[in-house]
């Protein structure tokens, strides 16, 4: 009996973490994205990865984060305005979503990755100036990366360019890695492709 080839992700020239690569290339093998364009969020490194339905990477950023290390949504966060969101609870929550685009109050396209929860991918934005977001996701320093309510805010030239073309369109997912789980505990049936 023939093996089957393995498929893995392709992120060009770029080097992601460990996490990022492992789950890409379960994704690209074992199809779990469903034949539609995907995004991976690795918080630990506050990268986001966008990639076409065949796993070839499209574009890549750094990105803004909650401003609370966590992998889970306080209930009923969703439900509540920003006002009443308590600085413990904006966290970045970590899983598989089927995401969909849509607007924010405003009227400004952004993608729901989990609607319920309130948390979406947006353009970097001015929320109060003293917070610095445009210099802040400008840097290299990950630490500058945890300001937000917990969506997932991107620098406008790459929203424009890499996130509305290839998730804002239509259904994608959008895989957020852990940051204080392990991965399995995550993503429990993410395979490794290389011992597959």
């Amino acid at each position: 009996m023939a093996l089957q080839a393995v498929r893995r992700a392709d992120f060009g020239a770029l080097l992601p973490s460990s996490d990022a690569r492992h789950l890409a290339d379960w994704i690209a093998d074992s199809y779990d994205n469903q034949h539609l364009p995907f995004a991976i969020l690795d918080k630990r490194g506050a990268r986001v990865y966008v990639f076409d339905a065949s796993a070839h990477l499209i574009g890549s950023s750094l990105v803004l984060l909650g401003s609370t290390s966590g992998d889970d949504s306080a209930a009923g966060i969703g439900d509540r305005p920003l006002s009443k969101v308590r600085p413990h609870e904006r966290t970045t929550a970590a899983g598989r979503f089927v995401s969909e685009p849509g607007h924010d109050e405003t009227g400004d396209k952004i993608v729901w990755v989990d609607y319920d929860a309130a948390l979406a991918m947006h353009r970097v934005k001015v929320v109060d100036p003293k917070e610095q977001r445009f210099q802040r996701i400008a840097t290299d320093a990950i630490d500058d990366k945890r300001i937000s309510n917990g969506c997932i805010n991107v620098p406008i030239a790459f929203f424009d360019a890499v996130v509305e073309p290839a998730l804002g369109r239509s259904r994608a997912v959008v895989y957020v890695l852990p940051e204080v789980k392990p991965l399995r505990q995550v993503f429990p049936t993410a395979y490794d492709v290389v011992t597959r």
